[in-house]
């Protein structure tokens, strides 16, 4: 196996489109493990760590362009005000040392089902900026990016560069449940998004279907149910409907982390909980009111 690290990333792409096969690498949380348990023995390894572009992050036309290079910990620290979705995830991936090295890029290219960062970027509508060095760059709508069991969008040549999200506008929440509390694979998770703004609701769903996935009835219906200008109280009934929408969107297996049956109901429980602690802040939120 060769091990590639170029120093720029137009050499990145310059590899990447000579060697296809050559699997890139930041941290190495995810591509190290399959190696050393042999599920995975790429032509090659292509290290980006390297690359400074990659490590930062900025905003432009009002929404926040992060490199596929900056790792949970920075998410946390630098944009935890910003994507509070995104850094409660962040906090749920491993342990420190693996926050410190993991990177939502990676997180990304692994494409796994139960990828932490992926509930929250889809309630957040976040956009995948992909780049060959033969057609440039191309945009991907994060909806579009998952294709199967640990598949994406990306064309052999292509490498992840950063991706795209707006600030948060409203409350954000993510829950995971696991076998433990920390340092574990999500049995299954959910992350909510409120939209104030465009009287919309963004949906995450993890580690309950072939790929990451919103919740896209649910979603119309709680638009359609919230008061956005008075803000009065969710209804039980509501409440309870917006969590049996959001489990029938899912369509997950039984594993040696759980039964479908079981992940169903936690993300009922879930949608529950994000829900009402979402609208609770809302609410309080509105100039001269609290939250009852």
């Amino acid at each position: 196996m060769d091990f590639l690290r170029p120093p720029t990333w137009q050499d990145a792409l310059a590899a990447k489109a000579q060697r296809p096969g050559a699997r890139p690498v930041q941290g190495g949380t995810d591509v190290m493990v399959e190696i050393n348990f042999g599920v995975d023995r790429p032509d090659a390894l292509l290290d980006l760590s390297g690359i400074p572009a990659l490590a930062e992050w900025d905003r432009a036309d009002g929404r926040l362009r992060v490199g596929a290079g900056v790792p949970y910990a920075r998410l946390i620290t630098e944009l935890g005000g910003r994507l509070p979705g995104l850094a409660q995830a962040s906090r749920t991936v491993g342990s420190p040392q693996i926050r410190n090295r993991g990177t939502v890029g990676g997180n990304l290219g692994a494409a796994s089902p139960a990828g932490d960062a992926h509930p929250p970027l889809l309630a957040g509508d976040a956009v995948i900026e992909a780049e060959s060095a033969a057609r440039g760059v191309r945009m991907i709508p994060v909806i579009e990016f998952f294709t199967g069991v640990k598949k994406n969008a990306l064309r052999p040549d292509e490498l992840i560069r950063a991706f795209w999200t707006a600030p948060a506008s409203g409350p954000q929440y993510f829950s995971k449940i696991g076998t433990r509390n920390a340092m574990v694979i999500a049995v299954c998770s959910f992350a909510l998004a409120l939209h104030p703004g465009e009287r919309r609701v963004g949906t995450g769903i993890g580690s309950a279907a072939p790929t990451p996935r919103r919740a896209t009835e649910a979603e119309t219906f709680l638009s359609r149910e919230l008061d956005w200008d008075g803000r009065r109280p969710l209804g039980d009934a509501a409440v309870r409907r917006f969590g049996e929408l959001v489990r029938d969107a899912a369509s997950p297996i039984d594993d040696v982390r759980g039964t479908g049956g079981y992940r169903r109901h936690a993300l009922a429980v879930m949608a529950r909980r994000t829900l009402t602690w979402a609208w609770d802040d809302h609410r309080a939120e509105a100039p001269g009111r609290r939250a009852s």
